[in-house]
């Protein structure tokens, strides 16, 4: 089994966004040459997330609400009383959830109609990772 490891970094202009990188997954998969296996990718952040949805500007914008409403910004966090002010922004990442693993079939990720792969930042602003991890043969 082979292994290759790349890492993204995104540097956001906005507290919260929602960035599409399929394609850099799918250039990583092609360059590490593996054919048959999967790949992980994975926000190295609490306060980010990964997930897979479809690429829909309405979708995405409700998916916004949709975190917004469940874990929306709130002064009263027990979280802000270490001097933090990004409890929602943790919430947020447990909601997308932090990693996906999507099979790669002959070099290709090997996804259903529509599905493509998101990098949601959620305390933006500054520098973080993702990982991605291909494994097989």
């Amino acid at each position: 089994m082979k292994f290759a490891t790349e890492y993204l970094w995104f540097n956001t202009k906005n507290h919260r966004e929602y960035i599409n990188i399929t394609g850099e997954v799918e250039e990583i998969v092609h360059k590490s040459g593996i054919k048959e296996g999967m790949v992980l990718v994975s926000a190295m952040h609490i306060t980010a997330g990964i997930y897979v949805n479809d690429a829909e500007s309405g979708l995405i914008s409700d998916i916004d609400s949709w975190l917004e409403e469940i874990a929306p910004f709130n002064i009263n966090y027990n979280h802000h009383k270490t001097g933090e002010t990004n409890g929602d922004s943790h919430l947020k990442s447990i909601l997308t959830g932090h990693e996906v693993i999507v099979p790669v079939t002959n070099g290709k990720l090997d996804f259903g109609p529509w599905q493509q792969i998101y990098y949601a930042e959620f305390d933006g602003q500054r520098r973080k990772r993702v990982i991605v991890k291909v494994m097989g043969e």
